[in-house]
């Protein structure tokens, strides 16, 4: 017990590194959303004719996204649902700039009956990393 008295600070860094190691495979579980790789998506993309969602803002859309992305914001999405009403049963890969906003955006997908939600890993960003193109 005296040890955890003295270093009380230590027992709570190390809690708290471990919970933020843990934390993005929860938040995908809370989300509902299945995370798919570059080469998920680009084969989700040419095989299933998957509909790619960019949830970005309009200038950060605008700087380049996916070839042939349908652009909804994330804070327009619930008002935007009817016109993906086409899309319920289809495969969607959501993205964003690195993955935080898409998951919430698959998330409301999901509660709102959309069956086939992947959320792109890593985002825009690591779609660039990978060296796959981008549209302006």
């Amino acid at each position: 017990m005296e040890f955890v008295q003295h270093n009380i600070w230590l027992i709570l860094l190390a809690a708290f590194s471990g919970f933020m190691l843990i934390f993005p495979s929860l938040r995908s579980k809370i989300s509902g959303a299945e995370e798919v790789d570059t080469t998920g998506a680009v084969q989700l993309i040419n095989h299933d004719n998957a509909l790619v969602l960019d949830v970005r803002e309009a200038s950060e859309f605008s700087s380049g996204h996916i070839a042939d992305a349908k652009h909804i914001p994330v804070g327009q999405l619930g008002n935007s649902l009817k016109t993906l009403e086409k899309y319920k049963d289809q495969a969607i890969v959501v993205n964003c700039r690195s993955g935080a906003r898409s998951a919430m955006a698959c998330g409301v997908l999901r509660k709102n009956g959309f069956t086939k939600v992947y959320n792109l890993k890593g985002g825009i960003q690591a779609w660039q990393q990978a060296g796959l193109p981008t549209v302006k």
